[in-house]
Protein backbone atom coordinates (compact mmCIF):
# COMPACT_ATOMS: atom_id res chain seq x y z
CA UNK A 1 0.00 0.00 0.00
CA UNK A 2 1.07 3.66 -0.68
CA UNK A 3 0.97 6.04 1.92
CA UNK A 4 -0.81 9.06 0.73
CA UNK A 5 0.60 12.44 1.45
CA UNK A 6 -1.69 14.76 3.53
CA UNK A 7 -1.74 18.26 2.13
CA UNK A 8 -3.66 21.57 1.60
CA UNK A 9 -4.14 22.88 -1.77
CA UNK A 10 -1.67 25.35 -1.16
CA UNK A 11 0.50 23.35 -0.38
CA UNK A 12 0.21 20.80 -3.46
CA UNK A 13 0.52 24.07 -5.51
CA UNK A 14 3.97 24.79 -4.06
CA UNK A 15 5.31 21.81 -4.91
CA UNK A 16 3.66 21.46 -8.17
CA UNK A 17 5.67 25.49 -8.97
CA UNK A 18 8.57 23.78 -7.60
CA UNK A 19 8.90 21.23 -9.92
CA UNK A 20 8.20 23.31 -12.58
CA UNK A 21 10.71 25.53 -11.92
CA UNK A 22 12.95 22.33 -11.40
CA UNK A 23 12.43 20.76 -14.78
CA UNK A 24 11.78 23.96 -16.90
CA UNK A 25 14.74 26.36 -15.59
CA UNK A 26 17.36 24.77 -13.41
CA UNK A 27 17.68 21.33 -15.13
CA UNK A 28 18.33 23.27 -18.92
CA UNK A 29 20.98 25.82 -17.12
CA UNK A 30 22.78 23.04 -15.01
CA UNK A 31 23.00 20.91 -18.55
CA UNK A 32 24.01 24.19 -20.03
CA UNK A 33 26.93 24.32 -17.37
CA UNK A 34 28.08 20.97 -17.63
CA UNK A 35 28.36 21.45 -21.39
CA UNK A 36 30.46 24.57 -20.91
CA UNK A 37 32.73 23.06 -18.15
CA UNK A 38 33.55 20.17 -20.52
CA UNK A 39 34.41 22.59 -23.18
CA UNK A 40 37.37 23.57 -20.56
CA UNK A 41 39.01 20.00 -20.91
CA UNK A 42 40.32 17.47 -18.22
CA UNK A 43 37.41 16.93 -16.72
CA UNK A 44 39.65 15.16 -13.52
CA UNK A 45 40.40 18.25 -12.25
CA UNK A 46 37.77 20.52 -13.37
CA UNK A 47 36.24 21.93 -10.15
CA UNK A 48 32.91 23.43 -12.81
CA UNK A 49 32.71 20.28 -14.04
CA UNK A 50 32.05 18.27 -11.19
CA UNK A 51 30.19 20.93 -8.94
CA UNK A 52 27.58 21.41 -12.15
CA UNK A 53 27.35 17.36 -11.81
CA UNK A 54 26.97 17.07 -8.31
CA UNK A 55 24.10 20.42 -8.52
CA UNK A 56 22.31 18.00 -11.47
CA UNK A 57 22.15 14.83 -8.97
CA UNK A 58 20.55 17.02 -6.32
CA UNK A 59 17.91 19.10 -8.71
CA UNK A 60 17.27 15.25 -10.45
CA UNK A 61 16.99 13.96 -6.97
CA UNK A 62 14.55 16.80 -5.60
CA UNK A 63 12.30 16.20 -8.98
CA UNK A 64 11.89 12.73 -8.13
CA UNK A 65 10.93 13.19 -4.48
CA UNK A 66 8.64 16.13 -5.79
CA UNK A 67 7.06 13.85 -8.23
CA UNK A 68 6.55 11.20 -5.93
CA UNK A 69 5.02 13.31 -3.17
CA UNK A 70 2.83 14.71 -6.11
CA UNK A 71 1.61 11.48 -7.37
CA UNK A 72 0.88 10.23 -3.48
CA UNK A 73 -0.83 13.71 -2.40
CA UNK A 74 -4.25 13.50 -0.85
CA UNK A 75 -5.53 16.81 -0.90
CA UNK A 76 -7.80 18.17 1.98
CA UNK A 77 -9.83 21.48 0.92
CA UNK A 78 -9.63 23.15 5.12
CA UNK A 79 -12.42 24.77 4.05
CA UNK A 80 -14.91 22.16 4.02
CA UNK A 81 -13.59 21.02 7.45
CA UNK A 82 -15.34 22.10 10.50
CA UNK A 83 -16.10 20.68 14.01
CA UNK A 84 -14.70 21.02 17.69
CA UNK A 85 -12.15 18.08 17.05
CA UNK A 86 -8.29 18.75 16.18
CA UNK A 87 -7.56 17.10 12.97
CA UNK A 88 -5.32 17.50 10.06
CA UNK A 89 -6.19 21.05 8.92
CA UNK A 90 -7.17 22.37 12.31
CA UNK A 91 -5.32 26.09 13.53
CA UNK A 92 -5.06 25.70 17.22
CA UNK A 93 -4.97 27.81 20.31
CA UNK A 94 -2.95 26.71 23.00
CA UNK A 95 -2.08 28.29 26.07
CA UNK A 96 1.31 27.20 27.78
CA UNK A 97 0.68 25.69 31.41
CA UNK A 98 3.76 26.92 32.48
CA UNK A 99 3.81 30.15 31.03
CA UNK A 100 0.35 31.28 30.22
CA UNK A 101 2.00 31.92 26.73
CA UNK A 102 -0.42 32.09 23.68
CA UNK A 103 0.75 30.10 20.58
CA UNK A 104 -1.57 29.48 17.56
CA UNK A 105 -0.69 26.45 15.08
CA UNK A 106 -2.14 24.89 12.21
CA UNK A 107 -1.67 21.23 11.58
CA UNK A 108 -0.37 20.89 8.15
CA UNK A 109 1.41 17.85 5.95
CA UNK A 110 5.00 17.67 6.48
CA UNK A 111 6.16 19.27 3.10
CA UNK A 112 4.11 22.38 4.45
CA UNK A 113 5.32 22.73 8.25
CA UNK A 114 7.08 26.10 8.91
CA UNK A 115 7.46 26.99 12.37
CA UNK A 116 7.80 30.77 11.68
CA UNK A 117 4.54 31.24 9.60
CA UNK A 118 2.28 28.95 12.64
CA UNK A 119 2.57 25.37 10.94
CA UNK A 120 3.31 22.14 12.24
CA UNK A 121 3.42 18.86 11.02
CA UNK A 122 1.56 16.38 11.42
CA UNK A 123 3.78 14.02 12.47
CA UNK A 124 4.60 16.41 14.84
CA UNK A 125 4.91 15.82 18.47
CA UNK A 126 2.88 17.94 19.38
CA UNK A 127 0.01 17.45 16.67
CA UNK A 128 0.20 13.96 17.27
CA UNK A 129 -0.95 15.14 20.77
CA UNK A 130 -3.62 17.37 19.65
CA UNK A 131 -5.09 15.08 17.47
CA UNK A 132 -8.68 14.22 18.74
CA UNK A 133 -8.52 16.52 21.28
CA UNK A 134 -11.26 19.23 21.95
CA UNK A 135 -11.19 23.37 22.76
CA UNK A 136 -10.94 23.19 26.82
CA UNK A 137 -8.52 19.88 26.80
CA UNK A 138 -5.06 19.93 28.41
CA UNK A 139 -2.59 18.04 26.53
CA UNK A 140 1.10 17.05 27.63
CA UNK A 141 3.84 16.81 24.55
CA UNK A 142 7.22 15.52 25.55
CA UNK A 143 9.30 17.26 23.02
CA UNK A 144 13.17 17.23 22.68
CA UNK A 145 13.21 20.20 25.27
CA UNK A 146 11.11 18.33 27.59
CA UNK A 147 7.50 17.63 28.84
CA UNK A 148 5.40 20.40 28.04
CA UNK A 149 1.64 21.20 29.00
CA UNK A 150 -0.91 23.55 27.50
CA UNK A 151 -4.39 24.54 27.27
CA UNK A 152 -6.14 23.93 24.54
CA UNK A 153 -8.42 27.08 23.87
CA UNK A 154 -9.84 27.23 20.61
CA UNK A 155 -10.12 25.41 17.14
CA UNK A 156 -10.57 26.98 13.97
CA UNK A 157 -11.27 26.33 10.46
CA UNK A 158 -9.57 28.74 8.55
Amino acid sequence: MVDKVPMTPGGHVALEEELKKRQSEDRPRIIEQIAEARSHGDLSENAEYHAAKEEQSHNEGRIAELEDKLARADIIDITKLSGDTIKFGATVTLIDEDTDKKTVWQIVGETEADAKKGRISITSPLARALIGKKKGSSVEVVAPGGAKAYEITKVEWR
